[in-house]
């Protein structure tokens, strides 16, 4: 959480080489196989495929609980790592609203690109009926899209407030398009995946790819609401929020806790009298 540089073991090197190499192989297949269908029709399932088995090379035991909508579905889900991507799109083809900035990274960017990920800047003003545009189309085209309304990543223990802004999209809802709430849960190992603090995002993905064995991830697909019930995207948001919390507190067996980290970009500080651990 600090962002401290934790040594890794000659055993966790080895992980996470061979990890690294698994994944660099999934590339190497998948990647052309993507290609040369494109070139004979559109919606290619090969990202959807490499997502899948990357979650599961890193050691993602994903254990699928309820039924994802197919098409015209806008899923609203908690975060808690850079995995809940891989395993989300892996479990049900969604492409992803995601940070202008992460479209900027080498590789990562490309990544994000060929699932057809919608970039937005959320400090740009000016381009908010252009993102929503966009967000419009990328529901026409993939029929699912997700969004992560916290706005950051938390530690599996604690759900933020969300942020409305993301589901302008849905004020007022395109036509026949349904709400699914998501709920994930890594379990006991919630806290030791989770990217929070000041970690950087290349420490925890060693890390983690350097960990002995493999994990559970829980992705519980909640029941679907048509946002036509709710007045506006605040309305939504709330919504979706109620149905993953309680989700949330039913997997832990326990009430969640305040999240004990400052989060700037979304305006969150933790209540007065919070520790950070």
């Amino acid at each position: 959480m600090r962002g401290e540089t934790v040594p890794l073991t000659i055993p966790g090197w080895i992980r996470f080489v061979s990890r690294a190499l698994g994944i660099l192989a999934l590339l190497i297949v998948f990647v052309p196989l993507h290609y040369i269908y494109r070139l004979f029709a559109y919606g290619s399932p090969f990202p959807m495929y490499f997502l899948r088995y990357t979650a599961r090379v890193v050691g993602a035991r994903v254990e699928r609980v309820g039924t994802p909508l197919r098409r015209d579905v806008f899923f609203i889900a908690n975060h808690l790592s850079w995995i809940d991507i891989l395993a989300l799109a892996g479990a049900s083809g969604t492409a992803f609203v995601a940070k202008w900035e992460l479209s900027q990274v080498p590789v990562i960017g490309w990544l994000c690109s060929l699932n057809r990920t919608v970039f937005v800047k959320r400090e740009h003003r000016m381009g908010v009926a252009e993102q929503i545009n966009a967000l419009r189309e990328a529901l026409q085209d993939n029929w699912s899209v997700t969004v992560f309304p916290e706005g950051t990543v938390t530690d599996g223990q604690s759900l933020l407030p969300f942020k409305s802004s993301m589901l302008s999209v849905l004020e007022p809802p395109p036509p026949g398009v349904l709400v699914q709430p998501v709920m994930f849960n890594y379990g006991p190992v919630a806290e030791d995946i989770s990217w929070i603090g000041d970690e950087s995002g290349l420490h925890n993905a060693m890390r983690v790819m350097a960990r002995k064995g493999s994990f559970r991830l829980r992705i519980a697909f909640l029941e679907p609401f048509s946002p036509e019930e709710y007045r506006g995207r605040k309305a939504i948001a709330s919504k979706a929020r109620e149905e993953i919390e309680q989700a949330l507190v039913a997997n832990l067996g326990k009430p969640l806790r305040d999240f004990a980290h400052t989060v700037e970009a979304i305006r969150y500080r933790p209540p007065a009298g919070s520790t950070t651990g």
